[in-house]
């Protein structure tokens, strides 16, 4: 984990001004049909809103270009950024490497149902669960 710090500040300050959902919008991170409701797991956590940039879906893996911001239901409705996450192509990612995608140390999770590789970094709300959990215990969709 040795420099991650340094590699999240980064990322915050790449991904700081989609606090607005309306910058995220303007840059391309939208609600995706299908996806554009609030994930819940109820008894482990949640997750929140998706705002996708399908530009950004391939096998390229940029720390300061994830290719979702989640955002957390917050006061009054208001959708507050928690985290960010990285997702690529299963099939795409597979047909040219043998193992899953990594990055800040993390292997990423294979979501077999929507046929991507996912990492959760909640660099912008703690969860206790760990950075990298996909299922934060704070986040209720409620």
């Amino acid at each position: 984990q040795k420099g991650a710090g340094g590699e999240f500040g980064k990322v915050r300050d790449a991904t700081a001004q989609f606090h607005n959902t309306r910058t995220a919008k303007a840059a391309g991170y939208n609600l995706v049909p299908g996806l554009d409701y609030c994930f819940d797991n109820p008894g482990v956590g949640g997750m929140g809103f998706h705002y996708i940039n399908t530009a950004l879906l391939d096998t390229n893996i940029d720390p300061l270009k994830p290719e979702a911001m989640v955002y957390i239901p917050g006061p009054n409705g208001r959708l507050q950024l928690g985290a960010v996450e990285y997702i690529v192509p299963a099939a795409a990612w597979d047909a040219a490497n043998s193992q899953p995608p990594t990055l800040f140390g993390q292997t990423f999770d294979l979501n077999q149902a929507l046929g991507v590789y996912t990492l959760h970094a909640w660099i912008w709300k703690n969860n206790r669960l760990g950075m990298f959990s996909d299922w934060n215990p704070t986040v209720s969709c409620k």
